[in-house]
């Protein structure tokens, strides 16, 4: 059967060319980039899911007011000027001239603030800064203040978030949509405009250079400086099997694969004409998610077995053909970094596991585990947990969707048996994942407004506050021992192992950046 297996593949990058969609009328144009996601775009509002492609196209479509460069230090984006008052509880910010949305109204302090609101509403992130603030106000169309309650060293820092969802500026009338139900907006006024009159559903997104934009002058560094774009209009073309993409780049057919295959690997890395990188530096993380509101996994026992069941090398190898292990909540590799309080679960423990499980009162109930059978990844890892589960005891109800279906799913609060779920399974940039303040999944405020899952816990809240609030790093070192210590005691999510995303373009692209987040700006074809 391997060989078989073999022999399919070979033959499906050899005859690619003929199944793959014609493309070649646009093949001698350098001024269209064309790009395979790693997922099809579902969800347009920046604000609404945590999703990677919903980010990859706010990146796209909207600016923020700072942005994180290379290094994630905050510089300026719109903002031109800005103040930080003596007592530091008043920062001044003025909008840099030139901003004008898609439809050539210029932003102003009327689209900023509410936007701002509306991210802060929902985004672990802006949560916490929100907690610090007393008023949002403007002072004329272009200048606005935050006045905080209290000093806050991370305002510039959580302004510039690329981790969770981005902090984009929308028009007025979008911004104000309550942060918990979706908006249709897909006006920005960042480099490129969504083209939605040639969106082809599960196939093709289309983008245009915004002719109005105003780059910064600075040179592009991260997420940071001029967002200069350097081709007239991109395409997201969707091939869902990872073997046609690659024959596709070898071809010259698409530009570019935002996330490769393993299997894919080797032979792109031998052809001359292909680049093969890893975007994002720290890595990127898989995660178990459980749902903490319905049974049995609101009870602490019942996620512990979860833990007891994972091999991490399992997994990896399974999704990525391999990987590190990794039991830090802060991105292993580093400077949070820690693995304290994860001794008892590094390796698997079925028995007590299922010791673990009668305790926690399960009766042998159906468990909704939900997979997205459309993104290789998270279908190898699906199948790997639903036979884990089954080791430990529990009935398994997999329900495969594509990954747009459960993006869509995993924000339902409802009865596992009535639209809802009992566990979900995702990947975290190292970058995003590396701070309590950052790790979006980290969030374990009651009042339900915290990511998908919805952990409760006033104990790690309490950490994480003081985390924001130390001033040296003996201070934070301790908090973040202690606080991964209490996760492992929690568990919020179950780490799953860290791993390589790995990118492809060819080499006549220049300029591609390496982000968190995928930015096409800056990229020229040759």
């Amino acid at each position: 059967m391997k060989a078989l297996g073999v022999l399919w593949r070979a033959s499906v990058l050899a005859t690619a060319a003929l199944l793959i969609p014609s493309l070649a009328s646009a093949q001698g144009n350098n001024r269209v980039l064309k790009m395979v996601p790693h997922a099809d775009l579902k969800v347009t509002d920046p604000n609404f899911t945590t999703a990677t492609i919903t980010a990859d196209h706010a990146m796209m479509v909207y600016d923020m007011l700072f942005a994180w460069d290379s290094k994630l230090t905050p510089k300026p984006q719109m903002v031109g000027n800005y103040t930080v008052s003596p007592d530091k509880l008043k920062y001044t910010f003025t909008l840099r001239p030139g901003l004008k949305f898609h439809d050539d109204t210029p932003v102003t302090t009327k689209d900023v603030i509410p936007s701002l609101k509306r991210w802060m509403a929902r985004e672990s992130t802006g949560q916490k800064l929100n907690e610090f603030t007393a008023s949002i106000d403007a002072v004329d169309a272009n200048t606005f203040t935050i006045t905080l309650k209290e000093p806050y060293g991370l305002v510039l820092f959580t302004l510039s978030s690329s981790a969770g969802t981005v902090p984009g500026i929308m028009p007025e009338a979008a911004a104000k949509v309550d942060a918990f139900t979706a908006h249709n907006n897909t006006i920005g006024s960042g480099p490129f405009k969504y083209v939605t009159a040639e969106l082809v559903s599960g196939s093709k997104v289309v983008y245009a250079k915004h002719t109005g934009y105003v780059p910064r002058s600075e040179p592009a560094d991260g997420l940071a400086g001029g967002r200069v774009a350097k081709v007239d209009r991109v395409e997201w073309v969707s091939m869902p099997d990872p073997a046609i993409a690659a024959a596709a780049l070898t071809a010259g057919e698409v530009d570019m694969i935002e996330a490769i295959d393993n299997d894919q690997k080797a032979t792109l890395q031998r052809n001359p004409n292909v680049t093969v990188e890893a975007l994002s530096k720290l890595g990127w993380f898989g995660m178990l998610r459980p749902n903490h509101l319905h049974p049995p996994f609101n009870h602490p026992k019942a996620r512990q077995a979860l833990a007891l069941m994972i091999n991490q090398q399992e997994y990896m190898q399974a999704a990525f053909g391999g990987g590190q292990n990794c039991f830090s909540f802060f991105t292993c590799g580093s400077p949070n970094g820690t693995e304290i309080g994860s001794e008892p679960y590094q390796k698997p423990d079925y028995e007590k596991a299922k010791q673990l499980l009668k305790e926690a009162g399960y009766g042998g109930e159906k468990i909704v585990l939900l997979g997205a059978g459309d993104i290789f990844r998270h279908n190898a890892i699906a199948q790997v947990t639903a036979e884990n589960l089954k080791k430990i005891g529990f009935n398994v109800d997999l329900q495969m969707s594509d990954w747009g279906a459960v993006v869509t799913r995993r924000g339902k609060k409802d009865s596992p048996y009535q639209g809802g779920y009992h566990i979900f399974q995702t990947f975290s940039d190292g970058i995003g994942s590396m701070s309590p303040l950052t790790n979006i999944a980290l969030g374990t405020g009651c009042d339900g407004k915290n990511w998908f899952g919805w952990p409760c816990d006033a104990e790690a809240e309490k950490l994480r506050d003081q985390f924001v609030r130390a001033t040296t790093e003996i201070e934070q070192t301790k908090i973040l021992e202690a606080l991964n210590k209490r996760y492992w005691e929690t568990l919020p999510y179950i780490p799953l192992g860290k791993y390589e995303r790995l990118s492809a373009w060819r080499k006549n692209l220049d300029g591609v950046l390496r982000t968190n987040v995928l930015a096409l700006w800056n990229i020229e074809k040759k």
